[in-house]
């Protein structure tokens, strides 16, 4: 971005800060003072903040796709790649074919010449499809594989898909339980010290449950896990993990599905990992 006019100085954006230069062009430390509201100097940072919340939208966007498998049409990511905010949150995301193998890692989006993929085989290929899947890694086989060979291939996802942490359904789950206690008695000193963990994980709390709304083969399911709903000051501790349909019915784990497990899984060991463990070691 071009550097412009501001009181006897010129300023510019740089890497998201707005910086600035003397009359002859020696870069200052900081923006002086007496051209702090200067009209140039607070519409770059407002400029700025844009940026900042488009490019956590983007990341955001592009997780939710990820989270709940929906696939998306290729004239939708091929008309966004341009914008530097949405290529890199979907760089080097694993793609994959309809029928759930790996096709390669995103590297370009054109509209002409279709998607630009690294192969495993580490070649540059090119694909054309009219929807592009963008996997959770739970439904990913041989993901330490990929792993793997993502860190060979020097791959950075600023979207969590490989390195997302995973959760497999045990095999020797009990499919009429309607409950998970593996996280649940975790001490909170606090009620708003758990509500605001929540939050800070990107949790949605309602009804006094930690909510993660998936949706799974057209299913739409909401992981729960109580944190508690009443004075803020007292003491609470995370509740047992259920799941719910779209009419809030809990399901029997059985029906549960992959990405449902692992995600309400994941927001449950989030959430427990934050619970007081002073007081666990005096009790023990």
């Amino acid at each position: 971005m071009g550097w412009v006019s501001a009181g006897g100085y010129e300023v510019a954006l740089d890497d998201g800060k707005v910086v600035c230069r003397n009359a002859a062009g020696r870069r200052l430390k900081s923006v002086p003072p007496k051209i702090a509201d200067d009209p140039a100097v607070v519409g770059l940072r407002q400029l700025a903040e844009w940026l900042e919340r488009h490019e956590r939208q983007c990341l955001a966007d592009v997780e939710r796709w990820m989270v709940r498998s929906l696939p998306v049409p290729f004239a939708v990511l091929a008309r966004v790649w341009p914008d530097p905010a949405w290529q890199a949150a979907l760089r080097d995301l694993v793609v994959t074919g309809a029928d759930g193998t790996v096709a390669g890692f995103l590297r370009d989006a054109d509209p002409e010449r279709g998607l630009g993929l690294v192969d495993l085989d580490g070649d540059t290929v090119r694909i054309t499809p009219d929807l592009v899947r963008l996997p959770h890694p739970v439904l990913l086989d041989d993901l330490e594989e990929l792993r793997e060979f993502a860190v060979e291939l020097g791959v950075e996802q600023r979207a969590q898909q490989l390195f997302r942490e995973v959760w497999q359904r045990p095999a020797a789950l009990d499919a009429e339980a309607t409950s998970v206690e593996d996280y649940a008695g975790g001490a909170f000193k606090e009620l708003r010290f758990l509500h605001g963990r929540a939050t800070q994980l990107g949790y949605r709390v309602r009804g006094g449950n930690a909510v993660c709304s998936v949706l799974e083969a057209g299913r739409g399911v909401e992981a729960r896990v109580w944190v508690g709903d009443y004075d803020g000051y007292e003491e609470t501790e995370t509740g047992p993990l259920v799941f719910t349909d779209q009419a809030g019915r809990v399901l029997k784990l059985g029906l549960v599905g992959p990405v449902a497990w692992s995600e309400g899984m994941r927001m449950a060991a989030a959430l427990y990992a934050g619970r007081d463990i002073e007081d666990e070691e005096r009790a023990a």
